[in-house]
């Protein structure tokens, strides 16, 4: 079975149709700025992943250092 078919994502001739219905409802002037909207969209998207995934990342930094201050607290008292 076609992998393609099984997760209903479209085959080659569906491709054409809709770019066809595209162009038509669209027409050819206004699928440049289409594009253009869409690639800034996808950057602004991949802008705000990277930010989401570095704040995350800080955050795990900061608890793993303060876990490693509460474990060398304790080391230090019992040493003591």
């Amino acid at each position: 079975m076609n992998i393609m078919l099984l997760f209903g994502i479209p085959g080659g001739m569906e491709w054409v149709i809709i770019l066809f219905v595209v162009l038509l409802l669209f027409g050819g002037k206004k699928i440049p700025e289409l594009m253009r909207g869409l690639g800034k969209g996808i950057r602004e998207f991949n802008s705000a992943k990277a930010t989401v995934e570095d704040e995350i990342k800080r955050g795990i930094k900061e608890s793993e250092a303060e876990e490693m201050e509460k474990i060398a607290e304790k080391a230090k008292k019992v040493n003591e």
